[in-house]
């Protein structure tokens, strides 16, 4: 017997050895284990290239876990060190986060104090090669992997400045790194403060309320808080746990785990004296919020503790476990779900491209807040006050994707060393933007001109010559767009003024920047001013 057919024998044996650790649909394992065997075996045996069993075994494993949700995943032991979750708020690395953006890693923002800072790294620089080996379409998974080690040891990287058409070698030394996860608080005026929390990694409950002991101390008589969760990904259960205990009496529920096994269903409840129960507080989320931010919020909600103030959040509600599955390959898996005191789950039912989608409100399942209110469950927290959304507009959308604010800002700062602090700085050349823009050749497609196109691509398919018809339409088009440039200009300013913000006073200067005009913590310090409306929305 050859070593391949001793190779394809045994693993037909060990896949149908795997039946006898499974209970119930026996039968049905067994024989869907024998055909994956007998399939791999006939294109192992007769294939007419040579095959790789490690790449087409990680191929049918991701396939599989793939079909469940997206937080169900597999990896190769060569992953394993690009996956680390970060949940105590420090690694060792540069200090730095990278996109894929025009085919390099590329730097969208360094920490304070990094050592990606003090090497003079700045965001819009592209990373072309790591240790002499070239960078181009690696992945930021990839990046990570490569980029993050031991503090003290060394990394060769070869930079292009942006806007520049040179490489600069330069050798960085790894050093550890500790992101803040209350990266700004302080007064909006004399009677309302705010906080903001970026991440629940260890430290996040002490740290808030830290913060809000130092506004206490500011402001005697504080009379409302808002707590910003927008863009806040998630993070350490215990953590959400902490921050509700903050602002609940002891022994409320604040989350429920129930799964598969029942044994391993766990509730969890608030543990000590509130430190502020009667503070008024509002808290934002957007589609950004996730996971933790959506248990904070939704069981402040639930209880009517807060009000709820923004878009409707993300829609993570699923837990997830990682089990070694031998060969130092991993498997992380959803393993149980999310419920907030009302008995509802935030996660989403419905997913396109890894996404959530919105599932329409009369097709959730209603419940109840202690007061009697209804809220929905299957996609998210639904805010007790919606605010729309000014960044969703396709002019503002296509100015993301394709990172112009951040080019610009690259651009524009280029050989700045010093800007004017925060409170006085305001960027006033909208014409250099404008400029720019012309020069990168911006350009992005509208909803309208995307069936366009399609009608006059089926209509040539058909033998029909609709060009002419469709001219003025494509001009009326262009000329709304033009004017869109202008009627963004207001929150356009305020971006760019973030992102150069941050290049000089990281990321405690965007979120000042951030506070000067920005409408949705307006509209929140005006709902705590006015303490009947506030009280109303949560009857």
């Amino acid at each position: 017997m050859t070593k391949k057919s001793k190779y394809l024998t045994s693993l037909s044996v060990l896949l149908l050895g795997f039946t006898t650790f499974f209970e119930g649909d026996t039968f049905e394992i067994s024989k869907n284990l024998e055909i994956f065997a007998n399939v791999y075996k006939e294109l192992h045996t007769s294939y007419v290239d040579e095959l790789e069993p490690g790449t087409m075994m990680k191929t049918a494993i991701n396939a599989m876990v793939s079909s469940l949700d997206p937080y169900t995943n597999y990896y190769s032991s060569s992953q394993i060190e690009s996956q680390q979750v970060h949940t105590e708020g420090r690694y060792s690395g540069l200090g730095a986060q990278f996109e894929l953006i025009d085919g390099y890693p590329t730097i969208t923002n360094v920490h304070e104090n990094s050592p990606a800072q003090e090497a003079g790294l700045r965001p819009g620089d592209q990373i072309r090669s790591i240790n002499g080996k070239d960078a181009a379409g690696r992945s930021v998974e990839e990046v990570k992997a490569i980029v993050e080690g031991f503090p003290g040891t060394k990394l060769t990287l070869e930079v292009r400045p942006f806007g520049e058409s040179q490489n600069k070698k330069m050798e960085i030394t790894r050093g550890e790194i500790q992101i803040s996860n209350v990266p700004y608080y302080g007064m909006l005026d004399d009677k309302i403060g705010y906080i903001s929390l970026t991440i629940f990694t260890a430290g996040a409950a002490g740290n808030i309320d830290y913060a809000l002991r130092q506004l206490r101390k500011e402001q005697p008589n504080l009379e409302g808080v808002v707590l910003d969760l927008r863009y806040n990904p998630g993070g350490l259960l215990q953590e959400a746990v902490g921050i509700c205990d903050l602002f609940l009496p002891p022994g409320e529920q604040v989350v429920a785990m129930r799964g598969k096994v029942r044994d391993r269903d766990r509730i969890f409840k608030t543990r000590r004296p509130a430190s502020e129960p009667d503070l008024p507080i509002v808290v934002l989320v957007n589609r950004k919020s996730a996971s933790a931010s959506e248990i904070v919020s939704g069981s402040l909600q639930d209880l009517d503790r807060a009000v709820i103030m923004g878009q409707r959040s993300f829609g993570k509600g699923l837990v997830q476990n990682v089990r070694d599955v031998g060969y130092n390959a991993r498997l992380k898996l959803t393993t149980a779900k999310y419920y907030i005191p009302s008995g509802r789950c935030i996660q989403a039912v419905r997913y396109e491209n890894g996404q959530p989608v919105d599932i329409p409100d009369e097709e959730r399942a209603v419940f109840y807040t202690r007061n009697g209110r209804k809220v929905l469950d299957g996609g998210g927290v639904t805010p007790d006050v919606r605010l729309p959304d000014l960044t969703e507009t396709p002019l503002l959308k296509a100015l993301e994707e394709q990172y112009m604010l951040m080019k610009f800002a690259a651009a524009y700062t280029k050989g700045l060393d010093s800007l004017p602090p925060v409170s006085e700085y305001h960027f006033n050349d909208w014409p250099a933007f404008e400029r720019f823009l012309q020069e990168q050749n911006f350009s992005y497609e509208t909803r309208a001109e995307k069936e366009i196109r399609q009608a006059v691509e089926a209509a040539e398919e058909e033998g029909f010559d609709i060009s002419g018809e469709v001219s003025a339409l494509r001009q009326k088009i262009e000329r709304a767009k033009a004017l869109a440039l202008e009627d963004e200009k207001p929150l356009i300013t305020r971006l760019i003024e973030q992102e150069i913000a941050k290049r000089f006073y990281f990321e405690p200067g965007k979120t000042e920047i951030a506070l000067r005009d920005d409408p949705e913590i307006k509209a929140a310090r005006e709902l705590l001013a006015d303490k009947d409306r506030y009280q109303a929305l949560l009857q």
